[in-house]
Formats: structure tokens, sequence, C-alpha cells
């Protein structure tokens, strides 16, 4: 793992933060890719009513899911700023408080979650041709929940230690074995939306088990032969103070997103296929800014701990130069090609096609936005600011919820296409405005320190 680490408080920034993130981007992107081969392969082997089922799961999924992955990603900020200053002691103890809190909060959700997936999602009015394949689709993801902490809990520790390309490995090869096994599943023994749960559960395994031997193998700042595992209050509340409001900060995000889907589902069963089809497609687009976003976390946790202010303003610049120019080549992509896009994930469903392009072309008109969000939302977590940083997720919740309003009240699809709009707006002017204010205050103490 040494020769995979970078130290990002030396070279260029924009250097740096793309050699960091590229391979947080091919991961994502990898990740994201097994979730739309399950799309593909359950529109064309199973149904679109199938596919369906499986986009009514996702505002859910981005509540439950999306908490564990923001949290873990929380654990290892504490971690990237004190090997920023030198502190590895406590990076070891980081690492062991860090695994008992994920070993906690998974035991909680799983058992939480295996009894009131189907009422939340009976509350959401999914609709009734699509509630029993949903349920059947999301439960076992949620009562093997600690696959998916297992594996986002090690790769954050990976990258907040600098290496960003061993969780890029393993999750290509999950990906490639989960696409196998949907193949395996559903298109040979006709398993349904359950082969889809079983391989994504698989891959998750696979990768995360892969990750932690890697770990114990590899690295020299973590020992493995005298670990540290003594509980200690000190570094499990700093933990909890940046992990639980990242987790918490996402969930706000993610009940706006409940209401979303609460619109669309109120629209009708075209609408809800439809929709999920688009975002589908917009997921894959904006997941390289996020993972740009997440390495930001990681350059920022490692700068402000080695107190580099230049180097923090620097590389907020050039995460925004990297947005601007990358979502401008994604307008000219989707405007081009959104119909041949959604043919490909509905099949040939001519009003399908229509409505999901629709959704994806003007969805692309505002994905500087969400770029936006994810620079500055990800600068504020590295800098360890994540109870401020909730805000942004009650900024998401507002214009979600005022948008989806709207929607139901006019019955509109268009309405509904802006919902993710201006909820990224919202949260990410926030978010520039509390970073710029609290800068001001790091570069004063620093200065004080230095005097």
């Amino acid at each position: 793992m040494e020769n995979n680490r970078l130290d990002l408080t030396t070279g260029k920034p924009l250097q740096r933060i793309l050699q960091f993130s590229t391979p947080l981007i091919f991961g994502t992107l990898f990740q994201k890719l097994y979730s739309f081969v399950d799309s593909i392969i359950v529109g064309h082997f199973i149904s679109a009513n199938a596919l369906g089922s499986v986009g009514a799961t996702y505002s859910l999924n981005f509540l439950i899911i999306g908490f564990m992955q923001s949290f873990c990603v929380g654990l290892g900020i504490p971690i990237s700023q004190s090997l920023g200053a030198n502190h590895g002691r406590d990076v070891q103890r980081f690492f062991w408080n860090g695994l008992y809190l994920s070993i906690a909060i998974s035991i909680f959700f799983c058992v939480l979650m295996t009894y009131y997936t189907e009422p939340l999602l009976i509350a959401m009015r999914t609709p009734q041709p699509l509630l029993h394949d949903a349920v059947i689709f999301i439960r076992p993801q949620f009562v093997f929940i600690w696959v998916t902490v297992l594996y986002n809990f090690s790769a954050s520790v990976l990258r907040s230690l600098g290496d960003s390309r061993t969780p890029f490995y393993t999750l290509v090869l999950a990906s490639l074995l989960n696409i196998i096994i949907d193949v395996v599943l559903i298109g040979i023994f006709h398993w349904g939306v359950i082969g889809a749960a079983v391989a994504t559960i698989i891959a998750q395994a696979i990768s995360g088990l892969m990750n932690i031997i890697w770990l114990v193998k590899t690295s020299i700042i973590i020992d493995f032969r005298h670990p540290q595992l003594k509980f200690s209050a000190r570094h499990t509340y700093r933990l909890a103070y940046i992990a639980f409001p990242m987790g918490i900060e996402y969930s706000i995000s993610a009940i706006g997103a409940i209401i979303m889907q609460f619109a669309i589902n109120s629209l009708g069963t075209v609408y809800v296929v439809s929709q999920t089809a688009g975002e589908k497609i917009r997921q894959m687009f904006t997941l390289p800014i996020e993972s740009i976003g997440m390495g930001m976390a990681t350059f920022i946790g490692q700068n402000f701990g080695a107190h580099s202010m230049s180097r923090i303003r620097q590389g907020i610049k050039d995460g925004m130069k990297i947005q601007i120019i990358y979502y401008g080549i994604c307008l000219i992509i989707i405007m081009l090609f959104a119909d041949p896009l959604s043919e490909l994930v509905i099949g040939h469903h001519p009003e399908l096609i229509h409505l999901s392009s629709l959704y994806l072309r003007l969805m692309s008109l505002t994905l500087f936005l969400h770029g936006t969000l994810m620079i500055y939302r990800y600068t504020l977590q590295g800098l360890g600011f994540s109870l401020l940083a909730i805000w942004s997720g009650v900024g998401e919740l507002i214009g979600r919820s005022i948008v989806s309003l709207i929607a139901i009240v006019l019955n509109s699809f268009i309405a509904v296409c802006f919902i993710n709009p201006v909820a990224w707006g919202l949260a990410g002017g926030y978010c520039c405005w509390m970073v710029y204010r609290q800068l001001k205050k790091i570069a004063v103490s620093f200065t004080r320190e230095v005097n």
C-alpha cells in the first residue's frame, strides 16, 4: 500500500487531486456500472415493471445505505487529518475505534430495516404492481448491510491514508463478478429481482474482504501486529462528531428524495419507470464529480492537518475548474444521445424513452449546481465541520419538498425534472458561503499558532 499512497500535502494541488481522484472516479463508475447493468438486465430479462420496482427503492436505499456510506467517509477524515499532522498513534486509535462504531451501527440498521422495509415502501405510496418486487429487492440488502459497511469503511481508511488505487482494483473485480452473477441468476436461473440483490451483496462482500486483506498485509502506518484495541472515549467522540453529522446530513437529503419519490409515485407507473431509467443514467454522469468531491475531502483533510492554507484555497479553485469543464462535456453528450441511452435501459418503449430523455435533457442544464455542491460540501467536511454541513442537507430537503409539492399539485412530470436541481442549488449556495466564512477563521487561527 505504501507504493500506492499519495502525500497530498506536496506537489501541485490540481495534479494531486486528479491523481488521487482518478481511481475513485473509475471505482465509483464501476460500482454504478453493476447497478446500471442490474437495471439493463432487469429491464430486458424480466420486465419494465421489475425495473420500476428496483427504482422505487432508490430513495429508501438513498436514506439508509447513503447514511452508512457517508458515515464511513466521515470515519476516515480524522485519520487523514492525523496523517497530515504526522500523529501515527492517533491514526491507529482512530482506525480501531472507527471499526467499533461501524460494527455497532451495522447491527442497529440491520435489525431496524429487516422489520420496517415494507411498511416504509407502503407509506411512500409505492404502486401496488411494484411493491412485492421492491421489497424482495431491497430487504436482503438491509439484512446484509454489514457487507456495505465492510467495503465502505475499509475503502475510507485506505483513501484517508492516501491509497485510492486499492479500493478501485477490488471494486473493478467485484463489479465484473456482479455482472456475471446477474446474468446467471436472472438470465439463466430466472431468480427475478432477488437475483440482482444477491449479486450486489456478493460483489460488495468480496471487495470489502479484499480491502481488509490488503490493509492487513501492507499497512505500515496501522500496526496490526500490535493493535491499539483499547477503547478510547476521546477518539470515539471525535469520530462520532464528524461521522454522524455526515450520515445525518445525507439522510436529511434522502428524506427529500423520499418525498420526491412520493411525488413521482403519485403520477403513476409509466412515470416511475421513465424517471428510474433517467435517474440511473444521470447518476452515471454525476458520479465522477462525486468522486472528485470525495478526493477533495481527503486532500483538504491532510492539508488542514499540515496547516497549509494556500493549498486548501488552491485545491478548491482547481476542483471547481474540473467540474465546470467536465459538466460542459456532459451537457453536449446528453443533449445528443439521451434517446439511445434511455432505450438501452428501458428497451423499445417509445413513450418511456420520450419521458426519460426529457428528464435527462432538462437535468443536464443544471449539472453545474451539482458539481458546485460536491466541491464545497466535501471541503467543509474535510475541514472537520460536519455539523455545519448538516444544514446543506436541510437545504436539499427544503428544495425537494417544495418542488415535489408543486409536482403533486400540478400533476407535472416537468416539475419532477427540477426537484434535484433546486435542491442542489440551495445546498450548494449554503456550502459556498460557509466554506469561505470558515476559511477566514482558520487562516486567523493558523497565523496565531505561527506567531
